[in-house]
This record gives C-alpha cells, sequence and structure tokens, in this order.
C-alpha cells in the first residue's frame, strides 16, 4: 500500500506537519490530516512527504498533519502491521486534540488501510470536528484475503501474514496483527461477530445501531470513498465503497446491504443529501497520479470549491506505480 512518488522534483518535499503560506489567499484552507497506508509511513519524502508538499503547493497556506504512531519514523511503519487498532486509535485521538491548529473544523485524507483508520477516528474521536473525509482504497466493508506483500524482503510485511497464517481469529493474532482486525470470512460472519475486536464495531455489524458513529458520519459534509478498477490488494475490491462479497463470492454492493438499508452509520443519509461521493481511478492499488490527486484535492478540500459537488471530477490515471 505504499504511493511511490513521482511528483514534479522541484517541489520542496516537506516531512509530517508543515505550512506553507501564500498571500494571495484570502481565506485560509481547512487544515487537513493524513493517514498513510501498510508499508508505508507518516513521513517519507518519497511518498507522503511528496503528497503533503503537492497538497500544499495546490492550498497554499494549508496546514497538514500527517499523522505518526510512536516514537520513530520506523515504529510508525512497524505500527502499520502489528498492534493493537483500538488503542492505535485512542491514541491519536489524543494527541490531535492537543495540537492547536486542529482545534476547528478539519478535512481527512487516508489512503489504503489509513482511509479505515479515520472513519473510525471520526467515530470515536468527538473532539475532532471533521468536515470532508476522502479515502482512497481504503477497505471500509473489510478484506477476504490478508494483503500480500510488495517485496519478498520485507521483513515486517511477512512476519505479519505468517502471523495473520496461524488464524485471525485467534487470541494473540487478534488483538495485535492490524490487518487481521478488519479481516472478514464470508464463509465465517459467526467467528468474525464474535471474535474480531475492532471492524464490525465500527460497522456497527453487531446489531445495534451505534448513535454516536451514526451522527458523528452523518454530520459530515462530504465523504469521498475512491476505488481502483483494477486493485490488486484489497479484496474485495468493493470494499473501499462499502461494500463485500457473500459466502459464495457474490458481490454485495453497498446499497444492498443492512448497514445503507438500515442506515447504521448514516451512509444513507449521507447519500440521499449527495453528500457521499464514489469515484473510481484506473489502475492498480494506489496508482494515483498528480493529475487525479491534484483534481480530487482541488474539488474536495479547497475553499474555493464550486458550488456543484457532483461536477465530474477529471481522473487521469497517472505516474505513481
Amino acid at each position: 500500500m505504499r504511493i511511490l512518488s513521482v511528483l514534479n522534483s522541484s517541489i520542496w518535499l516537506l516531512a509530517c506537519s508543515h505550512v506553507a503560506y501564500g498571500k494571495w489567499h484570502q481565506r485560509d484552507p481547512t487544515p487537513i490530516v493524513i493517514w498513510h497506508g501498510m508499508g508505508d509511513t507518516c513521513c517519507d519524502n518519497s511518498t507522503m512527504g511528496s503528497v503533503i508538499a503537492m497538497v500544499q503547493e495546490e492550498l497554499p497556506g494549508v496546514y497538514v498533519h500527517s499523522i505518526k504512531l510512536g516514537s520513530s519514523v520506523s515504529s510508525d511503519r512497524n505500527a502499520g502491521f502489528l498492534g493493537n487498532l483500538n488503542t492505535q486509535i485512542d491514541k491519536v485521538c489524543e494527541d490531535l486534540s492537543d495540537i492547536k491548529e486542529l482545534q476547528g473544523d478539519i478535512n481527512m485524507m487516508g489512503f489504503s488501510q489509513g482511509g479505515l483508520f479515520l472513519r473510525a477516528l471520526i467515530q470515536r474521536c468527538p473532539s475532532l470536528k471533521t468536515n470532508t473525509l476522502v479515502t482512497f482504497g481504503s477497505p471500509h466493508g473489510g478484506i477476504s484475503r490478508i494483503p500480500e506483500c510488495n517485496s519478498d524482503g520485507d521483513f515486517m510485511c511477512n512476519w505479519m501474514r505468517q502471523l495473520a497464517s496461524r488464524g485471525v481469529y485467534s487470541w494473540y493474532v487478534r488483538d495485535h496483527v492490524v490487518q487481521a482486525q478488519y479481516f472478514k470470512d464470508p464463509e465465517r460472519i459467526d467467528q468474525y461477530l464474535k471474535y474480531n475486536i475492532f471492524l464490525p464495531d465500527i460497522n456497527s455489524d453487531l446489531g445495534e445501531t451505534n448513535e454516536d458513529y451514526r451522527n458523528r458520519i452523518s454530520a459530515l459534509e462530504k465523504m469521498v470513498l475512491v476505488r481502483f478498477s483494477n486493485d490488486n490488494l484489497i479484496s474485495p475490491a468493493s470494499s473501499s465503497w462499502f461494500g463485500f462479497v457473500d459466502a459464495d463470492g457474490n458481490d454485495v454492493p453497498l446499497h444492498n446491504t443492512t448497514l445503507y438499508s438500515e442506515d447504521r452509520l448514516g451512509l444513507r443519509e449521507l447519500d440521499a443529501s449527495q453528500r457521499l461521493d464514489f469515484v473510481t481511478l484506473d489502475g492498480k492499488h494506489m496508482n494515483i497520479g498528480e493529475t487525479a490527486l491534484r483534481s480530487i484535492v482541488s474539488k474536495y478540500l479547497s475553499p474555493e470549491q464550486k458550488a456543484d459537488s457532483r461536477q465530474k471530477v477529471m481522473l487521469v490515471q497517472g505516474k505513481y506505480q
């Protein structure tokens, strides 16, 4: 889930939280919180650093905070594989609540699993006031298989997969392997509901609607769900749009789920009021072109957003590989 940057080399790469000032901007853009995906880090100049710099070039004056778990970049990367998501989200909520630039309205942009975590953060962290959530290839509906590793030499990723192979619902794995905590076996839904410590709660799969979760999601000005036409990492790919598959492997889109029909998360309310956008990008997982990324940032996160939020975004497959 690592984004490989090919953004213009003339952009000054900025790590983690920085502010770029543009004197011509009459209205300060809303601060943005970013959460990276599996295998990436908060502040790698070739990935999130490039994204941050591009966002700040597109929105002069914007404050961008890239979430980091742990005291170092390496610990942040490791936390994307091993850790307890409930504990991690509580810690991020605490950390963000102490940042003065994030005390007012904010926007959020999450990449791969980072988008899922941001959505959970919105539901569980009442101190944050989120206007818009944009997620790229995020497994909102869960995953039916553990993600592959990009390299045989990626120790942490391969260790994660080895642990998961011992049983995603075993007591140790379910509490410590991040990807196991949003794994959902369509042939063993009963075990998923009983043993998964994270996803059943944030997706209101346990039979009762959490009104706090629903109210916080339905209060968003906009939720933007980006999926990839040939996603080779998130299975099923429809999970990026809150879809999943049944026990026979048939695709079940969001609109055919109980989550939507009973409006357990407020998604139906968002959809009915044209505040839920479904976007498709051509290509494989995290194959985001600079043109597409700039278009989405400008359309959804700019103070000068177009009045018609349904206007089609020009999504061009670009240079990320």
